[in-house]
């Protein structure tokens, strides 16, 4: 089975399991239902918050969840809540950084915040972020107390290390920050990538299965170069794709100012007049960029050679990734889930969208 396929098969899963928690967003006790002639407001409400968990997306972190708990011998059915917090989790996670990036799309469609207004954005976002932890606290019916409180623990862990990634990343560009090095821009990664998307997930499924300290220090090691390469590639495509007609505009990393492999490697190795007005454009706020202008960047980026650097960057940390999963994740052992999983570095590494 691909592993595209493989993420539509649990999507479907976890997506009823989602679906079924987002009714329960205006279900109050008696002594605090709202009065019938606010029914309009709690409806809105309702349409509000459901938006981006109902545009999904690839439910990659939640599969991984649930993967890596069925590789271990773990019943899924029993991890079917962990998967669904965690991509509630990357719903509110989205809404609010949409919204510290000024981004205009969303799976396709137009941001919340440009939809409904900065307030009503952050207030869907922060309803997911509680309807992330209500969703964790019925844990406890399924996995029992002290299991349901080391999944809360690596929850916190986790978000923990992606708010770091997300101040360092708002921060440096906010100071314009040059002078940046791939090990700078991998610390960033590490945080909101490598640990959010890959590690973390595939963490929590295996303390599901009772995994060991050991294992799970493991599963980190793996997820950092996979993760890595997971997100090099997304920036990649951000410059060359329309993710399958999902996005209508190119080089959004560039019009928000972000720091990417691509561009501390032009900043490093451009000259002369290039890297004068370079500098230049960086140093705009969003607004102020046009489309020639940041088409000129994508352009620099392929006359001095930063995407064919961070094509083979990534291409490399693929294959260390998949050289750690075949030496030190041999834990992951049940079928057909170990393949699975094996299947999803090939499709994060070389995937179009």
């Amino acid at each position: 089975m691909k592993f595209i396929d493989v993420l539509t098969r649990y999507r479907k899963i976890v997506w009823q399991e989602i679906e079924n928690y987002l009714k329960l967003l205006n279900s109050f006790p008696s002594f605090c239902q709202p009065l019938k002639k606010y029914a309009k407001l709690v409806k809105f409400h309702q349409k509000l918050v459901a938006d981006y968990p109902e545009r999904k997306g690839k439910y990659l972190r939640p599969t991984l969840v649930l993967l890596t708990a069925g590789a271990m011998g773990f019943p899924l059915r029993k991890a079917i809540k962990t998967a669904a917090a965690m991509q509630i989790s990357e719903d509110w996670i989205l809404n609010h950084d949409d919204i510290e990036d000024d981004s205009w799309e969303r799976r396709g469609k137009p941001c919340l915040h440009r939809l409904y207004g900065i307030p009503l954005a952050i207030n869907a976002g922060d309803a997911l972020h509680i309807l992330m932890w209500r969703i964790l606290g019925d844990n406890q019916k399924i996995l029992g107390g002290k299991k349901a409180a080391e999944i809360d623990e690596e929850f916190c862990r986790m978000l923990s290390r992606t708010t770091l990634g997300q101040t360092v990343e708002i921060k440096w560009t906010q100071e314009n920050k040059l002078d940046l090095k791939d090990s700078d821009i991998l610390f960033i990664l590490e945080s909101k990538t490598a640990y959010y998307t890959i590690a973390g997930p595939m963490r929590l499924g295996a303390i599901l299965a009772g995994a060991t300290k050991k294992q799970l220090r493991s599963i980190y090691e793996f997820g950092k170069p996979l993760g890595f390469c997971f997100q090099i590639r997304d920036d990649i495509l951000d410059l060359t794709s329309d993710f399958g007609g999902l996005k209508k505009q190119t080089g959004n990393d560039i019009y928000e100012g972000k720091r990417t492999i691509m561009l501390a490697h032009l900043l490093r190795t451009v000259s002369g007049n290039d890297k004068k007005r370079l500098i230049s454009i960086i140093a705009k706020k969003r607004e102020q960029k046009t489309e020639k202008e940041v088409n000129w960047v994508i352009q620099m980026m392929v006359k001095y050679g930063s995407l064919v650097y961070a094509q083979k960057l990534g291409e490399q940390l693929a294959l260390k990734a998949k050289k750690l999963f075949k030496e030190k994740l041999s834990f992951l052992s049940c079928q057909p889930f170990r393949d699975q999983l094996l299947s999803g570095i090939d499709c994060m590494r070389e995937r179009k969208y």
